[in-house]
């Protein structure tokens, strides 16, 4: 099996849904799906061969399985972050966002022993770590139980999946915490605006319907906007915490009758009040 080809198609499809302005949680949701299905693939070719050699088999579980299910856990710990995100002050957000990448560096102080060995690129316990068979066998932090097979999985694979899954955490959260301080930073110098003295009287449901129908629409900034961005607009223009937008469209995706339920209800309206104004 050629990795290489496999790692770049891996690589290039999850750069395609990344390089969208979606949510992230979007994101995340779609990589998880994306991940799980190459995995799947990936193990179903693993377990009906043969490695050609033992090196062949270290080189595959130390350097090709991890990069793949290091993206796994990445996403799965990117969706549980983002979802639990605060959204009342920026200060709370890189207060939360600082204690997550606590809790990440704590996993390398106790895993301080095999992220020293990995760390230095280390290779004298390689036929220990990484060939199949060998006990005390490492399951990875998430639900992922699936996964292991005693055929796809060695005693530190997934611990040096773990590893780069949390580096790139790391560096995820850590643009979020610069993003913000910006952000802070931008308002500060300029001119502070008074409060919207405006409050939206609806139902969130429906404020969230209407916003993911502009983001669909692509008129504000050409479509260059998210939808993250576009909802702290709307909370701060109207005085309304949406709270987990996601979900709530989700929600509105599985309704059974119109998904459109309030942009129907305003064509009606705005519909009756030209016939009025016609008569």
């Amino acid at each position: 099996m050629k990795y290489q080809n496999l790692l770049s198609e891996f690589e290039s499809n999850l750069e395609q849904l990344e390089s969208g302005n979606e949510d992230i949680l979007y994101i995340a949701e779609s990589g998880i799906a994306h991940v799980e299905k190459c995995i799947k693939r990936l193990q179903l070719e693993i377990t009906r061969k043969q490695f050609s050699s033992l090196n062949d088999e270290i080189y595959f579980f130390k350097h090709i399985k991890p990069q793949i299910f290091s993206k796994l856990i990445y996403y799965v710990k990117l969706f549980n972050i983002e979802s639990k995100r605060p959204r009342n002050s920026a200060n709370n957000q890189i207060k939360y966002f600082n204690a997550q990448i606590e809790k990440l560096q704590a996993y390398f102080s106790d895993n301080l022993e095999f992220y020293n060995y990995y760390r230095r690129g280390a290779t004298s316990l390689d036929d220990k770590y990484f060939v199949r068979g060998n006990s005390d066998l490492r399951l990875p932090p998430e639900s992922l139980h699936f996964l292991i097979d005693d055929q796809f999985s060695t005693c530190q694979d997934s611990t040096v999946a773990t590893i780069m899954a949390y580096d790139m955490l790391i560096v995820y959260l850590q643009q979020e915490i610069d993003k913000i301080k910006t952000n802070m930073d931008n308002l500060n110098h300029n001119s502070i605006e008074r409060p919207s003295r405006l409050f939206w009287t609806g139902s969130k449901t429906d404020l969230i319907e209407l916003i993911y129908a502009l983001h669909s629409s692509n008129v504000i900034n050409s479509g260059t906007v998210d939808i993250k961005q576009l909802a702290s607009h709307f909370e701060y223009m109207y005085n309304i915490d949406l709270g987990n937008y996601y979900h709530t469209f989700i929600e509105i995706r599985s309704r059974k009758n119109s998904k459109t339920k309030f942009l129907d209800k305003l064509i009606e309206l705005l519909n009756q009040r030209m016939e009025t104004l016609d008569e």
